[in-house]
């Protein structure tokens, strides 16, 4: 059977805030079967956003489990990332899982692997899924040469990814941390 994939998911981080940013797209196979999928979501009433890329339902799994990790940690984001990474490497059943999720806060950007890593970019961008690296080169070089902000660099590295990836929809979803105004009034 054809397994599902495809996503790029992108976090950028500039002037006190983080913004992360997916694109939509699901495939299967050579065929796109979805275009709007959300694959990032705000954890910790909007202090924590995660981003994942990989087979759905493992993602999820991890998702579940990084959110427990959150919370019993208090919401501190190493602490949490660290000892989720420990118990996806660990556990019997979860160490197959293929996924890799970003996380972040107003202050760090982590990404998450099954390998065991817990990676702090040198730089305030990171990027996953099948278009990271266009992903991840656009945010850079706005990072470096533009003066949009981080949800603006998320967004436009997204479609940019999506311009060159063909598992990468154009289509980003953008959050922030802290939330902006106008995403705060819409989850009320």
């Amino acid at each position: 059977m054809t397994r599902m994939h495809g996503t790029t998911i992108v976090a950028v981080h500039k002037d006190g805030r983080s913004a992360l940013a997916g694109d939509g797209q699901v495939t299967l196979g050579e065929t796109i079967v979805k275009t709007g999928a959300t694959k990032v979501r705000t954890l910790q009433e909007g202090g924590v956003a995660v981003g994942f890329a990989g087979a759905v339902s493992d993602a999820f799994t991890l998702l579940e489990k990084f959110e427990g990790q959150l919370t019993a940690s208090k919401g501190n984001l190493l602490k949490a990332a660290v000892d989720t990474v420990k118990e996806w490497r660990t556990d019997r059943a979860l160490r197959n899982l293929e996924a890799m999720l970003i996380v972040c806060d107003a202050r760090e950007i982590l990404t998450l692997s099954g390998a065991g890593d817990v990676v702090a970019p040198d730089h305030p961008v990171a990027a996953v899924g099948s278009g990271a690296a266009y992903a991840q080169a656009a945010a850079m070089a706005m990072l470096k040469h533009s003066d949009l902000t981080a949800p603006q660099i998320a967004e436009e590295a997204i479609r940019i990814a999506g311009a060159i990836d063909l598992y990468t929809s154009g289509t980003p979803t953008v959050l922030t941390v802290p939330a902006e105004p106008e995403e705060a009034s819409r989850d009320a």
